[in-house]
């Protein structure tokens, strides 16, 4: 009961913060394409960037359902805004957490609790996206510091991150175990940032490529033992995957209201087109899809905090609801119909969105191989 009534809290108290400072602003904030310093500022402020850590390390001690609650009601306002809040909660603080000095999380990890510091999670390479095997930054280790050499692509906030958690390979002959994480400073000798992708969608995200030409940083930037990259990698993929299916829920939510309230609105024929069988078909997929991602998701999430492996239920949850998130924002657009084309409403913006949740966490041509081989074929 006390979970429970905790959760509600946390979901009220974020929508009401979504829909009076995230919803009025979303389409000027997608339109200008700026970071949204502001309102990452106030969710630090709020404490939600500490919501997943314990209290005995200065975190809220909150668990992965309450997280989810929170990026779920975020992506319905700005899934862009939510995706930034994911990455500072999860990946780009996570290791510097559990591996870092206590020097570090007084500088790095801290701030950033308080939305004070922007945190970046450096994975994927030009040739090194699903195959981590194929990871070619190299990070050299010598008596006193470590050496890095490589490049790194589609960092999220990148452009604007204070520090970087990256994967590097410490030892190209053992491939997957030779991978390791490391944190660097935004101000190391060395790094150089490019400038900002051009997205199509979630615009307010930030994304760059990072190189590093002989980066030097202190033997203690290593984050975790040596060859355990992939598996404190894998001690989180689950919860990567039950989140971005929580963004693809709240996606889904706006998609689905803004439909429902804009076939209200609508009239055709002398009544309004909510009265037409093949836009309630379309609202009731809608609904099905909305309402099996919610189960699925929150099952993964109610597993985790129990402690219970569910790499086949967060994968699951995680293929599902984004597909469905992409039907909604298809649908949106038909049942807004020639306005679903104009940058006037939200539903393009919900098109375009989609299309961020479908590479984070593992693309589905991954996944679906993976949850075959797991049910048995």
């Amino acid at each position: 009961m006390i979970r429970a009534n905790a959760e509600e809290l946390i979901r009220k108290t974020t929508a009401r913060f979504v829909d009076n400072e995230v919803i009025p602003q979303a389409q000027e904030l997608d339109e200008r394409g700026e970071f949204p310093m502001e309102l990452f500022q106030e969710i630090g402020k709020m404490g939600v960037f500490e919501i997943r850590y314990p209290r005995s390390g200065g975190g809220a001690g909150g668990t992965t359902t309450q997280f989810c609650i929170v990026c779920e009601e975020l992506a319905r306002g700005l899934m862009s805004l939510a995706a930034i809040t994911a990455m500072q909660c999860l990946m780009g603080t996570n290791f510097l957490f559990h591996y870092g000095t206590d020097e570090m999380r007084e500088k790095y990890f801290f701030p950033a609790m308080r939305g004070e510091k922007v945190a970046c999670f450096c994975l994927t390479e030009p040739e090194a996206g699903s195959d981590l095997g194929n990871v070619s930054t190299l990070a050299r280790k010598t008596d006193n510091e470590i050496l890095l050499n490589g490049m790194k692509t589609w960092v999220t906030n990148g452009p604007v991150a204070d520090f970087y958690t990256v994967l590097c390979q410490t030892d190209p002959v053992k491939k997957l175990k030779g991978l390791n994480f490391f944190f660097i400073p935004r101000d190391a000798p060395g790094l150089s940032v490019s400038k900002p992708f051009a997205l199509l969608g979630t615009r307010t995200t930030k994304i760059s490529e990072l190189a590093f030409n002989n980066v030097r940083i202190p033997l203690e930037h290593q984050l975790g033992a040596d060859g355990k990259g992939l598996k404190n990698l894998l001690s989180i993929l689950s919860e990567i995957r039950v989140m971005t299916a929580a963004l693809a829920v709240g996606l889904q939510r706006a998609a689905l209201d803004d439909s429902i309230r804009y076939a209200h609105e609508r009239a055709q024929f002398g009544r309004t087109i909510s009265n037409y069988q093949l836009i309630q078909a379309k609202v009731a997929n809608m609904a099905v899809d909305l309402e099996a991602s919610k189960l699925l998701t929150y099952k993964a999430t109610r597993m985790i905090d129990q402690k219970i492996d569910c790499l086949k239920e967060s994968s699951m949850a995680k293929y599902f609801a984004t597909e469905a998130a992409c039907r909604a924002g298809d649908e949106a657009t038909r049942i807004f119909g020639a306005y679903g084309y104009s940058m006037e409403y939200p539903a393009q913006r919900y098109y375009r969105d989609n299309r961020f949740l479908l590479y984070g966490g593992g693309t589905h041509e991954i996944l679906q191989p993976n949850i075959a081989r797991w049910v048995g074929l």
